[in-house]
């Protein structure tokens, strides 16, 4: 396996992960708190990124890492959330899908990369395959629900393409940069999260093991994952493979929920994953015969 292939496959490991978020707030966490839920997951794994690599922002990582992380983590959360309310889910995962759509875009003005027809395309493949895997007969479209969706797609794909254009201080580890933002993230939901919803009444247990599972894995190990991979792959390339995530909490549904596929939404899963495996390449440009490339 080459470099580049062992990077996007650790890479992918981030969106799979948290392809295991519905699953876990349904069956572990207590109902109705879906922002403690998020604060959860990013406060208390930031501070431990920070314990673990020891290094603070300097100079103007101060700013952009709290940009970064309000956009990644402390406005994509409540706009993620707030979608799920009032769509329903399958709706709300087909508009999270369009992020990578937006990232393509986004590239051509922010980092003024050329736009690639190919990888824009492979998104529209991905978003319908997406639609066809978790829409069903009666999927409802609520305009703030929508609104709602598209913003927390913009607002990740925009903390996406920042973080490609930024990078990372050579100093710090991946763990440290996630660190960083999920703890910028948590303190844009702190105030929020006390104002509005509270502490649950009752967290036994299961919601402790739900809470670790999201902040541990879901959160400090799957974000490290996620920005070590952008520092290097192509930003399109690897916000396609962000499809993966409502792909996984498909299957889930299948194999712990006991739910059954269509053959439609089998069709649906082959676009979405030729979309998330067609983006990591580019094709080599067609040459005149006889004439070199």
């Amino acid at each position: 396996m080459t470099n580049r292939a062992a990077l996007t496959a650790a890479t992918a490991v981030a969106p799979v992960v948290w392809g295991t978020t519905y699953l876990v707030t349904t069956e572990l966490l207590p109902p109705d708190h879906p922002l403690f839920a998020a604060l959860m997951r990013a406060l208390p794994a930031g501070a431990l990124g920070l314990l673990l690599s020891r290094t603070l922002p300097r100079g103007a990582w101060w700013w952009k890492a709290a940009v970064l992380g309000a956009l990644n983590i402390g406005l994509f959360f409540p706009l993620l959330f707030l979608a799920a309310e009032r769509l329903p889910g399958g709706v709300a995962a087909t508009l999270g899908a369009t992020q990578p759509i937006l990232v393509a875009v986004l590239a051509v003005i922010v980092l003024s990369e050329r736009l690639s027809l190919w990888r824009l395309g492979w998104g529209v493949v991905g978003v319908i395959g997406v639609g066809l895997v978790v829409l069903g007969p009666g999927a409802m479209f609520d305009p703030v629900g929508i609104i709602a969706g598209l913003a927390g797609a913009a607002a990740m794909g925009t903390g996406v393409v920042l973080t490609k254009r930024w990078g990372r201080p050579e100093e710090v580890s991946a763990i440290g940069f996630a660190g960083w933002q999920l703890t910028a993230g948590g303190l844009v939901l702190l105030a929020p999260t006390l104002l509005f919803e509270g502490i649950p009444s009752r967290i036994g247990a299961p919601a402790v093991a739900g809470y670790l599972w999201l902040g541990i894995v879901g959160g400090l190990l799957a974000y490290s994952l996620w920005f070590n991979g952008l520092r290097t792959l192509p930003v399109t390339a690897t916000a396609l493979l962000g499809l993966l995530s409502p792909l996984v909490a498909a299957v889930l549904g299948v194999v712990v929920a006991g739910e059954t596929l269509s053959a439609l939404q089998l069709v649906g899963f082959a676009f979405a994953l030729a979309a998330l495996g067609a983006g990591q390449v580019i094709p080599r440009p067609r040459t005149r015969k006889g004439l070199p490339s």
